[in-house]
């Protein structure tokens, strides 16, 4: 082998090396989510879990705190606890939540707090009554956990239907 073929051969695979590099650290970059996009993702399954009256599913989605928060008709609500029986009971009725996406918005407060804002068409109704169709100008805080975002305050407007 030849002075000339050993240091192309030297080059080539250096220069191979750094494409690789280069491709990791592009394809990596995208991969990590921006917070705002994991708040959004959060509540997404928290709407899933809602609609699909999966109280476990929701209870892995609440703050698992005293200080947990859900103002429901005027009324508080304290704990993810009492928030839980408060779910499990409506949902022996009809309770669909259908959020205009299109107009969610996530306002990041800190790196560990976000605030979501969503307009929000909520269908109630106790069984076997008639449900009704109310909407909501939805806020929820969020926090971060070691565990991934959780809703630690649930609290709809009412607003004028459109």
């Amino acid at each position: 082998m030849k002075i000339v073929d050993l240091y192309r051969s030297r080059v080539t695979r250096r220069l191979i090396a750094r494409v690789l590099l280069i491709f990791v650290v592009v394809m990596i970059e995208p991969a990590v989510a921006a917070p705002e996009d994991e708040v959004r993702t959060t509540f997404d399954r928290f709407v899933a879990a809602q609609n699909a009256h999966d109280v476990k599913a929701v209870e892995s989605l609440l703050l698992a705190s005293p200080d947990f928060l859900w103002i429901t008709r005027g009324t508080p609500v304290w704990g993810a606890d009492a928030a839980l029986k408060r779910f499990t009971a409506l949902y022996e009725g009809t309770w669909k939540l259908e959020p205009d996406v299109a107009n969610l918005k996530v306002i990041m407060t800190g790196d560990s707090v976000a605030q979501i804002y969503v307009p929000i068409i909520f269908t109630i109704g106790a069984t076997g009554q008639s449900p009704q169709q109310t909407r909501f100008l939805m806020n929820q805080l969020l926090v971060k956990t070691p565990s991934g975002w959780k809703v630690s305050s649930i609290l709809p407007i009412p607003a004028p239907a459109q």
